[in-house]
């Protein structure tokens, strides 16, 4: 096949369909992702049976609930300018590897504060996966295609948090909660050979970088299945920007107004989502269920989420991303207001947690697929990753409130009415930008 002598690497990209190898990309991602989820979720599992072991109050074991999420702050603001200097591939695999040692570590855990030492690390990991995921694939999907196939790459995540839930409940009758954090820190573990074999370093990176143009030749013929002609020179079109580095980029003109907004909607997200998936199951157990269909129910929250990011992700290829993002956002304020108002014994229990699910979990992942193209090649993981990192404040005071609420003696349903508040203002908050600074970005980032 004949190719020209200079390739615009995004370009080239989008102007063709995606390959095998791409969506042998979206399953690598997809499955580091899984684990992600996996781990992410795993506490709220285990909590139950190690309260009643160890004979702790639930406020109490709040600082394990919230080590991991300002772990995750740590590792996401750490891995972006590191992604951007050095790589999305070292660092993912990297990330990959810390989590997976350090989850099946904390099954080991001899006391409250060991644990939350352990988990601490672990969400180092987490954190430092996630952005380099999202911004490896932004890099390989087509723009046509971009959101759907990021959203079908996010739902690892809930189908691994699912997956815990039903792993938990059928564990922990048998072997206790230590067998549950031994699972899910075996899984990203296997993963690891996989990756180093298969997982490709971002082209465009790579031509922003200046790297040996039969390097980017390899690895991008390697993906789209081209073979290209000795002497081919790659490059990206990129935006003339303010800011000297990646984290410079976020405040500069055109990008400010538009980062803030992205962080403050992750925020508010990200505490409704953890304040479900950790204190879910305690919640439906004080209310009178037992652990296993508390897990089981909660899981159903994240299939939920499954189903509702591959249909947010069609959409937002297809119309105005930033409003589907917030009507699904508001749809799941609405959702979570009636899960309160229903009560944990009510038989449509199950559907409304599988209706917050699609809803809530379905505009997080959105806004996933979002962020990305939201900024340049030199800034992106940077970007994905102050983004998540910043909103990682979110889960972090989601898993702590849930824990203090608790031990106010607040029951179900004032918890639950609660969380509708800022699922709404997730919703404003990704609106609010003004418009002439969103697209101005938008236009200048060119993805």
């Amino acid at each position: 096949m004949s190719v020209p002598a200079a390739i615009d690497v995004k370009a080239f990209i989008d102007d063709r369909p995606p390959s095998a190898y791409q969506w042998l990309l979206v399953i690598l991602c997809f499955l580091v992702v899984a684990a992600d989820g996996m781990d992410v979720a795993i506490m709220g599992f285990v909590a139950p049976p190690i309260l009643q072991e160890w004979g702790l109050s639930r406020p109490a074991f709040g600082l394990v609930m919230s080590a991991a999420p300002i772990g995750l702050v740590i590792g996401a603001l750490v891995a972006g300018p590191s992604s951007d200097r050095v790589g999305r591939k070292l660092v993912l695999i990297a990330s990959v590897l810390l989590f997976g040692v350090l989850t099946i570590a904390t099954a080991f855990s001899r006391s409250p504060t060991e644990m939350a030492a352990l988990r601490l690390l672990t969400g180092i990991g987490l954190g430092a996966a996630m952005p380099n995921t999202t911004t490896l694939l932004s890099e390989y999907a087509p723009s046509g295609k971009r959101a759907l196939m990021i959203t079908i790459m996010f739902t690892g995540f809930n189908l691994g948090s699912a997956l815990i839930g039903f792993v938990a409940g059928a564990l922990i009758p048998m072997h206790g909660w230590r067998s549950v954090l031994v699972f899910g820190g075996v899984l990203p573990l296997v993963l690891v050979p996989l990756l180093v074999c298969l997982l490709p370093e971002s082209a465009r990176l790579m031509a922003v970088k200046g790297r040996p143009a039969e390097r980017i030749a390899a690895t991008l013929g390697r993906v789209c299945g081209v073979r290209f002609e000795p002497g081919t020179r790659f490059f990206s079109q990129e935006p003339q920007v303010a800011g000297r580095t990646s984290v410079g980029v976020l405040f500069s003109p055109g990008f400010s107004a538009l980062t803030i907004a992205l962080w403050v909607t992750y925020f508010m997200g990200l505490l409704v989502i953890y304040l479900l998936t950790g204190w879910l199951p305690t919640l439906m157990k004080d209310a009178g269920l037992s652990i296993a269909t508390a897990a089981n129910v909660t899981a159903m929250f994240q299939i939920g989420g499954t189903i509702g990011a591959v249909i947010v992700g069609w959409c937002m290829d297809r119309t105005q991303p930033a409003r589907v993002i917030a009507g699904a956002y508001f749809a799941g304020a609405l959702c979570v207001l009636l899960v309160g108002a229903i009560g944990a014994l009510s038989p449509a229990l199950t559907l409304l947690v599988f209706s917050t699910g699609f809803f809530m979990s379905g505009a997080q992942t959105g806004l996933n697929a979002f962020a990305p193209g939201c900024y340049p090649t030199a800034a992106r993981a940077t970007g994905v990753s102050w983004m998540l990192g910043m909103g990682r404040f979110g889960s972090i005071l989601g898993s702590a409130f849930g824990g203090a609420l608790l031990g106010m003696g607040l029951g179900f349903g004032s918890i639950l009415g609660m969380l509708a508040v800022p699922a709404a203002f997730a919703a404003v908050a990704i609106l609010s930008t003004r418009r002439r600074d969103a697209v101005r970005g938008r236009e200048a980032a060119a993805v």
